[in-house]
């Protein structure tokens, strides 16, 4: 035992000796490259002189990178991502300063901007060298790791009968990426680990699964990770008994859709048993997490998701490559949004202002931070883990789904999954690595571009109500204004509209090609009736429009009704797939709006765009020309990707919840075959007792840290 820590000891001493003399030689390299940058005094030094001068500069470096840039980075987590990213190169360069003040007999001079320069390189450097040097010495850093995975499984209780560990998983979420499209990148190459996967006849099979009618993240990601998104009729909606708008990337809101899902499954998650969430708008009860918006909102040691950030950057040269990265990123938006307007490429967006700041951060930032944490996790033996890569969802919205942009960015995420499937052959314990989508995406013109006014435009022109010139002077907008004339049976003139105006204005959201018009003065779910004695010409006005293809309403006399073109209504209960305003939108559409009928927070009006089934194409109510959130082509239609060998998908839900199904509909059913797999391979996990419906309660019964 005592060799051994001796051993250990000298080697780690043997490792820090061997990136110095490294960094000393980049020191000395770059002092003879870069003009504004000395190691010698203005006489000139000797070879030793200055070779010492180095040395010292470069341990300098290295001890203050090591001590004080961890302090610096948790100082700076109440900065915006954004912003800490940039002062990564001025941080890096000010302790390059520092170290060189340090230097006996001021030797090591350099300019602020050359210093940046000297730092971004040497952490680089030594970042490559201590990597080699780990890899090297594989051995016992993997007994290492065994050795602390052992301990912690020991106390968790999670060791197999055996002694044996039984295998980990990895939920790996691509967002945004639909089952044709990742079939796509595989087959053309774009994608080549995926590729072998399928290729492999035991490696991985794919299967597409349909979304409910919020085909979004906050409605599928809560589904798949709490068991749950009942009453999620969209990605953000108006809630009229407290007035508030819920917006599924709103921490506040993430929170409160997590503890309903809790409390109405009286469940923790899907992570609850030595689970880790990562990157995601939920915490799938998981103790270990890292940018989990839904613990943004929370206060108290372990609960921010910030705190991911901290444990990436804490490496000065994690933070000079993700810099490089993010800088690289931001040019190459601009390069690409330059060329689509120069080559005139429809449909288009505009793509300016803090967009390609904010491309970067979802496609560098927050990828190398998650699949970081991630690597880490496996490195841990966590048996659980559950992580979105948002990057691709991110660029398809404002470069189209299938564009050479979003092509890249899925080769960039398939470099990510081979860093991860190298990565586990050095794990601990074996991981099974599961893909898996939340929606895909359709592409096409937004409602805004191809009828020149928005949905809340086009609602308070057919409402009779003011709106923006622009608006006026397009063909929906004087359509409807002359369907209100009808409806009234008296002209209206050009002042008069706001006569026939309530006392408050509808709220018109929109997620993606799904719109929802509320009118907070009306109690509880407006009906038809009231809404034609109230705005005449409005359901006539939106159901006849070309750019909307059904509407969702209550009704007194006949309940709930779909409504479409040239007065056709359809009760729910009677709805039938490719039957009536439902038939371009495929199986499954009468089923999905029936379920969000029965939501307490539906809209009173619910609006879906049309879909053209042979261009595949919808209209965003959003500026998206990639979009998703309502029904109509592949954003309804993502996939499981999972390794050969174990349960069918089908059969594990049916083990999960009674009767097999003849295909995977619904986030909860995805949720149900996780469960299995994680139940097959570790035992049953613990739910949450009954009772826990307190937002305290319910996290202190489902995390270890609370």
């Amino acid at each position: 035992m005592g060799d051994g820590r001796w051993r250990t000891a000298g080697s780690a001493l043997m490792r820090v000796i061997v990136v110095w003399a490294v960094s000393t030689l980049t020191m000395l390299a770059l002092a003879g490259i870069l003009p504004d940058f000395q190691l010698q005094s203005d006489d000139g030094d000797s070879v030793t002189k200055t070779a010492f001068t180095a040395a010292w500069g470069a341990g300098a470096f290295g001890l203050l990178s090591a001590l004080v840039w961890p302090v610096l980075v948790r100082a700076l987590l109440i900065v915006p991502a954004l912003v800490l990213g940039m002062l990564v190169f001025f941080l890096n360069g000010s302790l390059l300063l520092i170290a060189l003040r340090l230097i006996p007999d001021g030797r090591g001079v350099a300019a602020p901007e050359t210093a940046v320069v000297v730092a971004a390189v040497m952490s680089a450097v030594a970042s490559a060298t201590s990597t080699a040097l780990a890899v090297r010495d594989d051995n016992a850093y993997r007994r290492r790791l065994s050795r602390l995975a052992e301990r912690r499984r020991r106390r968790s209780g999670t060791g197999g009968a055996d002694g044996v560990a039984p295998p980990g998983t990895v939920f790996i979420q691509l967002d945004g990426v639909g089952h044709d499209v990742l079939a796509q990148a595989a087959a053309t190459g774009v994608m080549p680990t995926v590729a072998r996967w399928l290729a492999d006849t035991e490696g991985h099979r794919l299967t597409p699964w349909r979304t409910d009618w919020s085909s979004q993240t906050g409605a599928s990601q809560l589904g798949i990770l709490h068991g749950s998104n009942h009453d999620v009729p969209a990605f953000r909606w108006y809630e009229k008994e407290t007035g508030d708008v819920m917006v599924s990337s709103r921490p506040a809101s993430a929170l409160e859709l997590q503890r309903r899902a809790i409390v109405r499954t009286h469940d923790g998650g899907l992570l609850t048993v030595d689970g880790a969430s990562r990157g995601n708008l939920f915490s799938g009860g998981a103790g270990q997490l890292a940018l989990v918006l839904s613990m943004a909102a929370r206060r108290g040691k372990g609960r921010r998701s910030r705190a991911g950030y901290f444990a990436y950057f804490s490496d000065p040269a994690n933070a000079v490559r993700t810099a490089l990265s993010f800088v690289a990123e931001v040019g190459r938006e601009i390069g690409q949004s330059t060329r689509a307007r120069i080559r005139k490429e429809a449909p288009r967006i505009k793509r300016g202002g803090l967009y390609p700041f904010i491309r970067a951060f979802a496609t560098v930032v927050e990828r190398d931070v998650v699949v970081a944490a991630l690597i880490g996790d496996m490195f841990a033996g966590r048996t659980a883990v559950y992580a979105d890569l948002v990057a691709y969802d991110e660029v398809a919205h404002h470069s189209g789904p299938r564009s050479r942009d979003a092509q890249k960015v899925l080769a960039r995420l398939d470099r990510s999954l081979a860093l991860i499937v190298k990565v586990a052959e050095h794990t601990p314990r074996r991981y099974r690595v599961v893909l898996l989508s939340d929606h895909g995406q359709s592409p096409g013109q937004t409602f805004a571009g191809a009828y020149g006014l928005t949905l809340k435009d086009l609602v308070r022109a057919g409402s009779g109500l003011p709106v923006p010139r622009r608006a006026q002077r397009t063909r929906s907008g004087s359509e409807a204004r002359d369907a209100v004339r009808i409806a009234l049976r008296r002209p209206v003139a050009e002042g008069e509209e706001k006569q026939v105006a309530t006392s408050s204005d509808p709220v018109v959201l929109a997620s993606g090609n799904l719109g929802l018009i509320s009118f907070p003065d009306i109690e509880g779910r407006a009906s038809q009736e009231q809404l034609d004695r109230r705005h005449p010409a409005l359901l006539g006005t939106l159901a006849d429009h070309p750019g909307i293809g059904f509407l969702l309403v209550r009704s007194e006399r006949h309940g709930s009704v779909v409504l479409g073109r040239d007065g056709a209504r359809v009760p729910v209960a009677e709805l039938k797939d490719g039957q009536g305003p439902l038939a371009p939108f495929g199986p499954g559409a009468a089923d999905a709006v029936r379920r969000t009928d029965t939501f307490p927070h539906v809209a009173d009006v619910m609006v879906n765009s049309m879909y053209d089934p042979a261009a595949g194409t919808v209209h965003a109510f959003e500026e998206q020309i990639g979009s998703h959130g309502g029904l109509g082509g592949e954003q309804s239609r993502p996939f499981l990707l999972w390794p050969r060998g174990m349960t069918d998908p089908l059969e594990a839900a049916a083990a999960e919840g009674g009767e097999r199904a003849a295909e995977l509909v619904g986030a909860e059913t995805v949720h149900r075959v996780l469960r299995c797999w994680l139940r097959e391979a570790s035992g049953p996990q613990v739910p949450v007792p009954r009772g826990a419906e307190r937002p305290d309660d319910a996290d202190r019964l489902r995390t270890p840290w609370a």
